[in-house]
């Protein structure tokens, strides 16, 4: 198991932007009439059913999340092709039932939680550009093709019948399934008892078949009241590693929890004062980013494409276009019941492991949650252009984006509840449950290994506080979290992100990832304890509309 933590990663930072997108082993060589499967671990993962009460819901919004479900399988369908290949072709071959699971957890070969290395014989690397570009391409070649759509996030980089790079549309290159998932969305918004989820599924089904999502994303910000809910489309540009430049589809399927979201509205009001007191250099906080904030808790009964590979994602913020989070903000929509399943699966076993005996009273969910809620909060501040001309700060930023805007919203994110806690407004847990709990999250979280965003960000962070004697390590292996410090940490570390942002500093932020992108050797000692006691890395579900009680 130790070896998920650091296999891959000299060759992920040592690749660069230089190197060539490396072609699997599929284009290598014939692909093997028998799939061998070698290294797989099942015992990583925790088996949790997705559902929620669905009792208070009308006949006509049963029949709504049954389209919806089906319009996500399609998303789902997409995924695989954007990954690896389509999803029969790819496990037809398996026979033995837990390892096409363990397939269908990965999307594929490659273990997502062991730095991509291939757990099926007969296949290579994983192409770092997935199967967004060809896999022979150079990045000179990108470079030097002369095409204002190649760094959108909805194409496609293939080659023409004379070997030369072309785009192509997503609506074009996946024509039959999103037409197919158009009409299902058309339809659902027949039958919606809410006129802004009407709309917002009307916009989004044209969306679909045009990849212009900047109308349907600003109508998903102006609902409310709406019991019932879906994210589907393009989003996320994790899958591409060579770039960072293409989104990959996914959806969930997401109800309200109005009690807990009621919890939550209050802390809406104060968004726009904690931005302008960011702790930067006002050039870093210049803009004025919609700050209309929906903090809204669901249960969430589907994952299908991109967020349900591997590591399940626990809470969402978005649209992540820049227009439109400087028109109107984000949405912030917090998973309640993943979020408790990896917090009694995962977190509270490590902390056992892990945190000093006298400060696991610290471990609570309420912290574990409003850190997370946070997290999404921040996703939402500090800059989105440079300061100095280059553009959006994901562009600039290049591959390296994803692991700092994962850092920097994990740090900011703490920054917010302490100034609030400050302010005396946040008043749901003691601040050194979040502080405590904070710290548990970076075991849980770098445990996803380099390959991942949210495991890169987390060495960052972990390395930066050690350096910071924000915690120190006691003979018994355990951490105690030294307050003080790790306070005076969280707001410098805030400003190093900060800057790097705003300066579209790709330099320093690969220097960094480089140099602390790293897991020192006592902590993968530690967690090479934490794995050999057989907890859980993350979760996977049973789900659907079945176990959703929908018949």
């Amino acid at each position: 198991m130790n070896k998920f933590l650091l296999i891959g990663l000299a060759a992920l930072l040592m690749a660069g932007l230089s190197s060539c997108n490396a072609p699997s082993s599929k284009e290598k060589k014939t692909k093997p009439s028998a799939r061998l499967v070698k290294g797989y671990q099942m015992k990583k993962y925790a088996k949790v059913k997705l559902t929620s009460d669905i009792s208070h819901l009308s006949e006509n919004q049963h029949k709504m999340l049954r389209l919806l479900f089906q319009a996500a399988d399609i998303m789902d369908g997409i995924f695989w092709k954007e990954n690896v290949e389509p999803k029969a072709a790819f496990l037809t071959p398996f026979k033995d039932p837990e390892i096409k699971e363990y397939a269908t957890i990965n999307y594929g070969p490659w273990d997502e939680m062991n730095n991509l290395t291939p757990f099926v014989e007969g296949w290579g690397a994983k192409s770092k550009g997935a199967e967004f570009y060809p896999h022979n391409m150079t990045v000179k070649e990108f470079e030097n093709f002369k095409n204002p759509d190649k760094t959108s996030l909805y194409t496609l980089i293939k080659r023409d019948n004379n070997g030369k790079l072309q785009t192509v549309w997503y609506h074009e290159a996946f024509k039959k399934e999103v037409e197919r998932a158009a009409g299902l969305l058309l339809e659902a918004s027949k039958l919606a008892e809410n006129k802004g989820f009407a709309h917002y599924l009307e916009l989004r089904s044209k969306a679909l078949l045009t990849d212009d999502y900047f109308e349907s994303d600003m109508a998903w910000l102006d609902m409310n009241g709406n019991l019932i809910d879906i994210v589907i489309g393009p989003i996320e540009n994790y899958t591409d590693q060579l770039f960072g430049y293409k989104a990959a589809h996914e959806s969930f399927v997401l109800l309200k929890d109005v009690e807990w979201s009621n919890k939550l509205s209050k802390y809406a009001k104060f968004l726009p004062q904690l931005q302008k007191e960011l702790p930067v250099d006002p050039k870093y906080k210049q803009e004025t980013p919609g700050l209309k904030a929906d903090l809204n808790a669901y249960d969430v009964v589907y994952y299908a494409g991109d967020c349900n590979m591997a590591g399940k994602t626990i809470a969402i913020n978005l649209p992540n276009d820049e227009r439109v989070q400087l028109k109107k903000g984000t949405r912030k929509l917090q998973l309640k019941n993943a979020m408790r399943a990896k917090f009694d699966e995962i977190l509270v076993p490590i902390s056992k492991v892990l945190i000093a005996p006298n400060q696991r009273q610290y471990i609570t969910f309420n912290a574990f949650f409003s850190n997370t809620m946070f997290h999404e909060v921040a996703h939402g501040m500090g800059i989105k252009n440079t300061i100095n001309g280059k553009g959006p700060v994901r562009k600039a930023l290049k591959e390296k984006y994803s692991a700092i805007e994962e850092g920097k919203a994990d740090i900011l994110g703490l920054y917010l509840v302490n100034r609030l806690y400050d302010m005396g407004e946040f008043t749901d847990t003691k601040l050194m449950d979040n502080y405590v709990t904070f710290m548990a999250g970076i075991f849980r979280s770098v445990r996803f290994g380099a390959s991942s965003a949210h495991g890169m960000a987390n060495m960052l962070r972990f390395n930066f506080f050690l350096k910071k004697g924000a915690f120190t390590r006691n003979e018994d292996g355990t951490y105690l979290v030294n307050f003080d410090k790790m306070k005076i940490a969280s707001k410098e570390l805030t400003q190093k992100i900060l800057k790097i942002q705003g300066d579209g500093d790709y330099a320093a932020a690969k220097k960094w990832i480089e140099t602390d992108g790293i897991i020192p050797q006592q902590l993968k000692e530690d967690l090479d304890k934490v794995n050999s006691m057989g907890i859980p890395v993350d979760i996977y579900f049973e789900q659907g509309p079945q176990v959703l009680g929908l018949k």
